[in-house]
């Protein structure tokens, strides 16, 4: 069941070049207007601005470093 507050981690870490940008985001080193205009698909986009919309910047970089942790993709 997807609400409004879960995010689709498949979609947004499917290419390398978004594992990149979201691993720029979790440690800091990125912006998250900067990583919301550097993705090309609209859905990408979409899904990154939903989950800072709904729980800050603070905790959405928490998150994606979960989620690159738990898939094995933190450098």
């Amino acid at each position: 069941m997807k609400d409004s507050t879960t995010t689709d981690w498949n979609l947004l870490l499917s290419t390398k070049g978004s594992v990149k940008k979201l691993n720029k985001f979790a440690v800091g080193a990125n912006s998250s207007k900067e990583v919301a205009t550097s993705f090309a698909s609209a859905d990408k986009a979409k899904e990154f601005r939903n989950l800072v919309r709904n729980h800050g910047t603070t905790y959405a970089r928490r998150l994606t470093r979960k989620a690159l942790r738990y898939r094995g993709l933190m450098k």
